[in-house]
């Protein structure tokens, strides 16, 4: 059990504003460089592949193709480096870890996409 003292500390460095995002969700990181003394943001654009649970240690993995190379990097959910992160698309996926993507390569990598409740409730409101 933790200590009152503790879980005081740990919601101190909670983030509120932690969108809803799952493992297969294809997202968008936008992250905060510092080069020098100039900041400036860049985006990682990849696909969710795990999430850690945990209150001020809660991470999740992005993984993306750049250039033929897998690329993936590990994010702190609660960490002030990030503006924001956008999910571009939701992935549907029975797993909770994705490390099977590594070895796929091309349309063999894709993943099937859910759809928006707003998209599907539409075609049926025009019937």
């Amino acid at each position: 059990m933790r200590s009152a003292a503790l879980q005081y500390v740990d919601s101190l460095n909670l983030r509120k504003n932690v969108p809803e995002f799952r493992t297969g969700d294809t997202v968008r990181v936008n992250w905060k460089i510092k080069e020098g003394d100039k900041e400036r943001v860049q985006a990682f654009e990849g696909v969710v592949i795990r999430k850690t649970k945990g209150s001020v240690d809660a991470t999740f993995t992005v993984r993306k193709m750049s250039f033929g190379v897998g690329v993936e990097r590990i994010f702190p959910l609660h960490s002030p480096r990030y503006e924001t992160i956008d999910v571009v698309t939701r992935g549907s996926v029975r797993r909770n870890r994705l490390f099977y993507l590594r070895s796929l390569r091309g349309k063999a990598a894709r993943l099937d996409h859910q759809e928006d409740d707003a998209t599907a409730a539409a075609p049926a409101a025009k019937a």
